[in-house]
């Protein structure tokens, strides 16, 4: 599983440095790389292993709608098959880079069975929304559930 966060920069060629503790994950998966796809503004990047897992969940899916149809267009049809380097780097292809707003500082956040590939800007956004949002009873109560 993945866990925390790791700030970064990504280099002027598109390369990030995953975490050796990512890597170790990545590994144990049977595989020397990632998927990486874009969702959300950010990369949400899965091990081999868990991309098969997903791919199968979608395509025995009985949702045939159009916006299933959409979602899987641009969920599977834009990831990437991202091999690590020999310094455990993964170059981000161009068009995901862009997606996703990377230019320099980054941030990798471990989220279980993936990790996402966040700008450093979009991080500092989120964590100002979760502040918001845990002043909601709503929301509060739903991480009670959690055990929390």
């Amino acid at each position: 599983m993945f866990r925390g966060s790791s700030f970064h920069t990504i280099d002027p060629k598109g390369r990030i440095v995953i975490p050796a503790r990512f890597r170790d994950v990545i590994k144990a998966g049977g595989a020397d790389g990632i998927m990486i796809t874009g969702w959300d503004k950010c990369l949400f990047a899965y091990p081999h292993d868990k991309w098969g897992e997903l791919e199968q969940k979608i395509l025995h899916s009985p949702q045939k709608s159009e916006a299933i149809r959409r979602f899987q267009r641009l969920f599977v049809g834009g990831a990437h098959d991202c091999k690590c380097d020999a310094q455990g780097r993964v170059l981000v292809p161009p068009m995901l880079k862009h997606y996703a707003g990377l230019e320099k500082e980054i941030v990798l956040v471990g989220v279980l069975y993936r990790f996402e590939i966040l700008s450093r800007e979009i991080w500092d956004k989120e964590n100002g929304l979760m502040a918001k949002d845990l002043g909601e009873d709503q929301v509060r109560h739903e991480i009670a559930q959690l055990g929390l």
